[in-house]
């Protein structure tokens, strides 16, 4: 075989490694949306905070998660922030015209 059918051959090869390397720094799709038919119950649940186990974790609230069923509670916990983040924005439910939805909560 002559080197330019060496290079012929490589060049598919090449060719599929740089679209793999770039689909794999590519940001990640956002998740779909998991639509519930009936509102969530109210989070009336007294939830007792503990003593904070140091001095930079933050009381992350409790709060319903859909289970593919039903509502059930997520209770409440003591989080540390992730780097350069320091405030905790909380998830909430959400609703539009497909239903109920949760919105994740996150550091800021």
């Amino acid at each position: 075989m002559t080197g330019h059918g060496v290079y012929r051959r490589l060049i598919p090869f090449a060719l599929a490694c740089c679209i793999a390397g770039a689909s794999a720094c590519a940001t990640a799709p956002r998740p779909r949306r998991v639509y519930v038919g009936y509102r969530p119950p109210p989070p009336t649940r007294v939830e007792v905070v503990t003593v904070s186990p140091g001095p930079r974790y933050v009381w992350v609230k409790g709060h319903y998660r859909w289970s593919a069923r039903e509502y059930v509670w997520v209770p409440g916990r003591w989080v540390r922030p992730a780097p350069h983040y320091h405030a905790w924005v909380a998830g909430r439910w959400g609703h539009d015209r497909h239903g109920w939805y949760y919105v994740p909560g996150h550091w800021r």
